[in-house]
């Protein structure tokens, strides 16, 4: 389940972020030798205290917020948490403990704790824990590539940028902006029984941002979202270069590598002020055409998440339920989209926000098929689900989101493939008769099976004739998810390719968030049926 930057811009931080630090120490690290010698110590405890196999997490998690609406800054939050998680199988059953204290005693004491509470809970086990071997790697380590460490950056400059952007906003014609920055830096270090020490280094960015446009005389009013998508990249992404943009047919500029805040900020305010004046759209079947920006969100809801063994198998059923697409759809090879469509997980994708070289419990990442050629063909499992996919090894999707938490399946990168024939997106536009051009993600909602569900946007357009005509609003699709994806008759090539994706993908209970990218190009899907949002009954 994806959350939005507004929602989470007015919450009150979750505990789990930590305690709140200067911004001065963001740029520290834990000792290299400290964290092997605190992992030994717990792995040699676990050991010695009967388990079968351990593996521990050093985790640093560091976060900085910086909150702005119109000339004001309203908050900004520096923090850290700090500590180690400690897994262990004892008589075929988990046990999990951690601690804050970074000492060898302390973690000692809590590896035997491990042992302790996966004793405790053998008995009402009725089958013991199966875990796929994965080799061990020994010491090696991993940093996302970066060009600018966004924690190195000067807070005022910070501030400055998302300044410069709401000012830039409101002289363009907006009421209101909120402009937000989301960085995280997770310094993770692994050690297992299996023989691998893991150091990794992870960098995430996002910055969102909220524009709203009201006309005085009617009070109606429209928000237009940014346009970026976060990523796993240094502040570099916020360079505005001009390789990282792409203007489209209707003139709209989206981007991919390298964002431009300040620029989209100010389309954003006078596309709102549009979005006031638009058409509202006349209710019916449409061929629906869909830019990158938008279509993340739809393969997030009706393909990430089904297709999460756990969810599949009953075990997970919290954010939004289980799956329809259940293991005898995987074994008759169930036709989830047409033949355009190819959907891939991949852990290792650069820029995007899942990649690692190594889960969170020692596998190496990978690329691997989820549906090909519209047919289902894997799904994303990890180490003690992998036999029950028939699977020798796992998927290496596996991700807690502190130390303090246990770690569990989440979803990897899940992308649509582009498609294979040259095609531009103004190729797509000039064969659409009846149609409507998408641009952005907005709200949604989706069933406890992830079959039916409903999106809307930020931008639309009329296409008429193979020519976008006009901006209209009130556009929301609804979907059966695999009448949908038959329903794709075509994916722009690797040119249009782009990520979007979700920076708090929230699951589980305690729940837990992620971060998680999905790419595509521009996709067609045809005679999807479209509601007007403003009608009402009576």
């Amino acid at each position: 389940m994806a959350l939005g930057a507004t929602g989470v811009g007015g919450l009150v931080l979750p505990s789990m972020f930590g305690r709140v630090i200067a911004a001065e120490e963001l740029n520290s690290a834990i000792d290299g030798a400290l964290k092997k010698s605190l992992a030994d110590a717990a792995l040699n405890s676990a050991k010695g205290a009967g388990a079968t196999y351990c593996d521990v997490r050093v985790g640093r998690y560091l976060r900085q917020f910086v909150i702005t609406r119109e000339r004001n800054v309203e908050n900004i939050v520096n923090t850290e948490s700090t500590g180690v998680g400690i897994r262990v199988i004892a008589d075929g059953a988990w046990g999990f403990a951690a601690t804050n204290e970074l000492t060898k005693e302390a973690v000692a004491k809590a590896a035997a704790q491990a042992v302790a509470i996966a004793k405790a809970n053998a008995p009402g086990q009725s089958a013991p824990v199966q875990l796929a071997p994965t080799p061990g790697v020994g010491e090696v380590s991993w940093r996302t590539p970066l060009v600018k460490n966004s924690m190195t950056v000067p807070i005022k400059d910070k501030v400055d940028l998302l300044m410069g952007v709401n000012a830039a906003a409101l002289a363009a014609g907006a009421s209101f902006i909120r402009s937000i920055l989301f960085l995280v830096n997770e310094q993770k270090y692994f050690a297992s029984t299996d023989g691998s020490y893991i150091d990794q280094d992870v960098h995430r960015i996002w910055a969102p941002m909220e524009v709203t446009a009201v006309d005085k005389a009617s009070g109606k009013f429209r928000v237009r979202e940014g346009l970026s998508a976060p990523m796993g990249m240094g502040f570099e992404y916020l360079d505005g270069a001009a390789s990282g943009k792409t203007v489209l047919p209707n003139g709209v500029t989206v981007y991919g590598n390298s964002y431009d805040m300040k620029e989209d900020a100010i389309a954003a305010a006078r596309q709102a002020q549009a979005k006031i004046k638009a058409t509202s759209v006349k209710p019916g079947k449409y061929d629906l055409v869909l830019d990158p920006s938008h279509t993340w969100l739809t393969i997030h809801e009706s393909i990430g998440h089904p297709l999460e063994l756990d969810r599949v198998l009953g075990y997970e059923a919290n954010y939004a339920g289980t799956s329809f697409a259940t293991m005898d759809k995987l074994q008759s090879h169930f036709q989830y989209g047409s033949d355009k469509v190819n959907i891939v997980a991949d852990k290792t994708q650069p820029g995007s926000l899942g990649a690692v070289a190594y889960d969170d419990e020692g596998v190496k990442t990978k690329k691997w098929d989820l549906i090909r050629d519209g047919k289902l063909v894997g799904y994303q499992a990890i180490r003690d689900q992998a036999h029950i996919e028939g699977k020798k090894a796992s998927d290496g999707c596996c991700y807690a989101d502190s130390w303090s938490n246990v770690q569990f399946q989440r979803m990897a990168n899940v992308s649509l493939e582009p498609g294979k024939q040259k095609m531009s997106v103004a190729d797509m536009i000039a064969n659409v008769e009846d149609g409507i051009y998408i641009i952005g993600d907005g709200s949604f909602s989706i069933d406890q099976q992830r079959y039916n569900a409903q999106f809307g946007g930020q931008l639309f357009y009329e296409i008429k004739n193979g020519k976008i005509t006009q901006q209209i609003e009130d556009v929301a699709y609804q979907i059966r998810t695999p009448e949908f994806w038959n329903a794709c008759a075509g994916v722009c090539d690797a040119s249009d390719y782009r990520l979007g994706g979700s920076f708090f993908d929230g699951k589980g209970q305690p729940a837990q968030v992620s971060a998680v990218s999905h790419g595509s190009s521009t996709a067609r899907f045809n005679g999807i049926n479209v509601i007007n949002t403003a009608r009402t009954l009576g």
